[in-house]
């Protein structure tokens, strides 16, 4: 299973938000990185996804050919 950085969104967000209440500008920052880790992951595994379904296609269309 690909990691889609649902955990990292999360916890990003959790982490933002008590930063928030508190005023602690550390754990807001920290929220904000967690949050973008987790959002490149969800867009790189989109990416990889899509890839392979190219190359699927491909894979499938030189068979026909072939």
């Amino acid at each position: 299973m690909k990691d889609r950085g649902f955990t990292d969104q999360i916890k990003g967000k959790v982490k933002k938000t008590f930063g928030d209440l508190t005023d602690n500008e550390k754990m807001q920052a920290e929220g904000i990185l967690d949050q973008t880790i987790g959002k490149t992951k969800e867009m790189a595994a989109d990416i990889q996804d899509a890839a392979e379904e190219v190359i699927e296609k491909a894979k499938e269309k030189f068979h026909k050919e072939g």
